[in-house]
């Protein structure tokens, strides 16, 4: 078995954020832009966006819960699909998640010459609510509710959590990335196995 896709995911998004430290004009032109991709400009955005971190503490939140979540999902789909197949499921997931969780940012924000975003928190999300319909039974916890609880109920929790912090605004976090994300990692696991919907929700 290769090196897991979950550490290189990581190293990649830490030596990359690492650069865009030290080069921050070149990283400017690499973030997410709604507003310039409503012009015709700066697309590379959708697909490099979620390489770049604000800052260290923004990289590690998101690179610790790829490594907890990414991890239990990636040997879970070796051992149903294989290495080669499960790793690419895998890869898959997490880069096509970082893309679907600019779409609705991008149309929220398409006006807004002022807004840019960076950050894995999509491709994350992407990942954490594929796992969380692929193993619905672990348990999780939550920010200000450290008591863990079981997947299926953490992950309505999050939305709507999400959802609120979305409509009530004035933060600087992509809570609306972390929506489109999520809802990307959902249905990947739904067109792959569409099984595992009526397994989740035999739990409620």
């Amino acid at each position: 078995m290769g090196l897991s896709v979950v550490y290189i995911l990581i190293i990649v998004a830490s030596l990359v954020t690492y650069e865009g430290f030290r080069r921050e004009q070149w990283r400017e032109g690499l973030l997410f832009n709604p507003y310039a991709i409503a012009q015709g400009q700066k697309s590379i955005g959708i697909v490099s966006h979620f390489w770049f971190h604000a800052d260290w503490q923004h990289l590690i939140f998101n690179m610790l819960s790829l490594f907890m979540l990414g991890e239990v999902l990636e040997t879970l789909w070796i051992q149903d699909f294989g290495y080669e197949k499960g790793s690419t499921l895998f890869i898959a997931l997490y880069l096509f998640g970082g893309v679907a969780a600019t779409i609705l940012p991008y149309f929220r924000h398409r006006n807004n010459p002022s807004y840019r975003s960076l950050g894995a928190s999509g491709a994350v999300s992407a990942v954490v609510f594929a796992a969380i319909m692929w193993y619905p039974k672990m348990k999780l916890g939550i920010l200000f509710f450290p008591i863990p609880i079981p997947a299926y109920l953490f992950g309505p929790v999050y939305l709507a959590i999400e959802y609120y912090a979305m409509r009530r605004g004035k933060t600087n976090i992509a809570n609306d990335g972390h929506i489109s994300g999520a809802l990307f990692g959902i249905l990947f696991v739904l067109i792959l196995e569409p099984s595992k919907l009526s397994l989740f929700l035999s739990n409620f």
